[in-house]
């Protein structure tokens, strides 16, 4: 009996351990955002503590109409390019069904409002559900569809870090810190894991997951128009952001697509509302070649075309469509009582 009461006792002492490990493993993606964020902000008090914001206004005003233009061109190119990663997660589970335009639209609202509000993963969540749930689709689904997408989005990522690395490496000392050949050396080693991943797809079909979570990866041949997704959203937005620099000192445009990158995905693991101070510190610090006051100028037109205006659109088109909705759902009770 006491065997059994000692085996009992430490049984519920690993099981509380291994509870409050797990509990204690939950803090640190949150911990982590507000330490990314409380820095960025820092940094960005520090950076623009000096600036004359007449001198951003007056910047922002000389910005020559048919580069704000271009940009604008860019920027709905890279929106257009974001419909396709719920399109292509959607044929990957297996829901054939849903047609390209709920696709479309889901993905554009559920990106722009989860990236824009931030927790990305449950706000652009709900919306996906909200959304799919007409076709038939629930949580399982939209988190499969999920996982697709942040797959997607991070194959891109990599690929196109990695080439920018490899081609322009003190781009990015600004960011990472450290000297060109080390960027140039994990920029290859990005590239050399991609590369053995899609060696691993060939084979044959790769499961993950198990029971209703099951998602059979896409092969190497569909894994590189995941590659080519990713690719086309971040060029285009780099494109956008380029378009948009001050005209002095010139740049090469692989060190702005290096630093687009790098900010962005450093907004997007921060969970910050519009990746809101993180981009803007990342950028700031990354080109201390420009004037602050016309760098600045170009970042909130930057930001206005590519967070806030698309923002707006999403919204709008979500609310029109509950508002269809709801008054597609008053006429049928209306004729239900007739």
């Amino acid at each position: 009996m006491r065997m059994l009461e000692a085996r009992s006792a430490l049984s519920r002492k690993a099981g509380a351990q291994v509870s409050w490990s797990r509990s204690g493993w939950k803090w640190i993606g949150p911990i982590l955002s507000v330490l990314m964020i409380a820095g960025a902000l820092c940094i960005l008090w520090r950076l623009l503590r000096n600036v004359d914001f007449d001198k951003v206004v007056t910047a922002g005003m000389a910005t020559p109409p048919h580069a704000v233009l271009t940009a604008c061109v860019f920027v709905v190119a890279g929106y257009i390019t974001v419909t396709f990663y719920d399109y292509f997660a959607l044929r990957t589970i297996g829901r054939h069904h849903v047609p390209y335009r709920t696709a479309a639209f889901a993905s554009f609202t559920s990106y722009t409002i989860g990236h824009n509000l931030g927790a990305t993963v449950f706000t652009g969540g709900l919306v996906r559900l909200r959304i799919y749930s007409a076709w038939g689709l629930g949580i399982v689904d939209v988190a499969r569809i999920a996982f697709v997408t942040g797959l997607t989005f991070w194959l891109g990522n990599i690929v196109v870090l990695g080439i920018a690395l490899a081609y322009a490496p003190e781009a990015a000392a600004a960011v990472t810190q450290l000297p060109a050949s080390i960027n140039r050396s994990l920029g290859i080693v990005a590239l050399v894991a991609i590369a053995g991943y899609l060696v691993w797809l060939l084979p044959r079909p790769r499961p993950i997951g198990r029971d209703t979570w099951r998602i059979i990866l896409p092969d190497a041949r569909l894994t590189f128009v995941q590659i080519g997704i990713g690719i086309l959203d971040f060029a285009a937005g780099s494109l956008a952001f380029y378009m948009l620099m001050p005209a002095t000192p010139s740049t090469d445009f692989a060190v702005v697509a290096v630093v687009f990158v790098s900010a962005t995905l450093l907004g997007f693991i921060s969970h910050a509302p519009g990746s809101l101070g993180i981009f803007d510190a990342t950028t700031l610090l990354a080109l201390p070649q420009f004037q602050t006051e016309e760098l600045l100028a170009s970042l909130l037109i930057f930001r206005f075309l590519y967070f806030v205006a698309p923002f707006a659109v999403a919204v709008l088109m979500l609310g029109a469509r509950e508002l269809c909705l709801a008054r597609r759902a008053r006429i049928q009770s209306r004729s239900a009582e007739m």
